[in-house]
């Protein structure tokens, strides 16, 4: 297993983008645990790439509090629309839709080898007050009391045919300290079980105070196990032990309240559907104090492999 230095540091630089025209980025690739580039790395840059050209100096909008200040994202949406390469960088191009009052919206598209590969349209806002409810936060143990990947993974070594994968999964984990609530779908294989997953995560280390790069960093981790619900409800694995085949579709985010990711975070899965080769997972992610943070939705191929 290679093990970095400050995982942590080469996560935030690979999130990090060249500008190389006023609306124009590029960002690295490196490889994910299938023969891609992880879907969440991509979501991630193209929201940094979008939130580095919006601008600060917006007229107050009416009933925001601080004048001057840069909006926040508060929605993305997004699809993959193509295997990405992994030892490739990734072009993305930025374009204003919207510089409003209230809200700023801009699309992005990235590019490899002359082919958009991802899409994504993200919505950012002022400062606003107004009403306020949300959904409770459910039950789940103290993340504290929960084994770290490195701790939980070694003991479903004999799930997979290749013996590198424990160490490959612990590697991509390195940076994001994530702790399964119950058993992943690997260590259950061929007991079907509710579609509901939790995971806890935060960073390993501190961030910068920037909204931005908080954003990011969730948006960057919320791809790693959305789909396992899908998973549970059917007994199987998944893509490491090899008895399914699947890729994001598309992936959907609300981000309703300030947060911290180097701070606990509970990932509250579930999957409500799964037909036509397809699987759709949706969470909600609140603050350890209960506080309702984000929502995503996404849905991935999931096939059987045939043969």
């Amino acid at each position: 297993m290679n093990e970095s230095p400050d995982p942590l540091l080469d996560l935030l630089h690979l999130l990090d983008l060249e500008r190389i025209e006023r609306d124009i980025f590029r960002g690295e690739s490196r490889s994910a645990l299938v023969p891609r580039v992880f879907g969440g790395q991509v979501a991630a840059q193209a929201l940094v790439a979008a939130g580095r050209t919006v601008p600060t100096d917006l007229p107050q909008a009416l009933g925001s509090a601080r004048a001057g200040e840069t909006p926040s994202a508060h929605s993305l949406h997004s699809y993959f629309l193509r295997a990405g390469d992994p030892g490739a960088p990734i072009v993305y191009t930025v374009d204003r839709i919207r510089d409003g009052k209230s809200f700023t919206t801009r699309r992005v598209v990235a590019v490899q080898h002359g082919q958009p590969i991802f899409h994504l349209s993200a919505s950012f806002q002022t400062h606003e007050e107004g009403m306020e409810h949300q959904a409770p936060m459910p039950a789940a143990p103290d993340p504290e009391t929960l084994p770290t990947a490195a701790e939980m993974l070694p003991r479903y070594a004999d799930r997979f045919s290749d013996p590198s994968v424990v160490d490959r999964l612990i590697e991509a984990r390195q940076a994001v300290d994530l702790r399964y609530v119950d058993a992943p779908p690997f260590g259950t294989v061929g007991e079907p079980r509710e579609p509901r997953s939790q995971v806890w995560f935060r960073t390993n280390g501190k961030l910068a105070d920037d909204p931005l790069l908080h954003v990011c960093m969730a948006t960057y981790v919320s791809d790693m196990t959305l789909l396992d619900s899908v998973l549970l409800a059917h007994g199987r694995g998944g893509w490491a032990v090899g008895d399914v085949v699947g890729a994001s579709l598309d992936h959907a985010m609300w981000f309703h309240r300030p947060f911290r990711a180097d701070e606990w975070l509970l990932y509250d899965q579930e999957s409500p559907s799964a037909s036509g080769g397809r699987g759709l997972g949706q969470a909600r992610i609140y603050t350890a104090d209960g506080r309702l943070a984000i929502t995503v939705i996404q849905e991935g191929v999931v096939r059987i492999p045939r043969g």
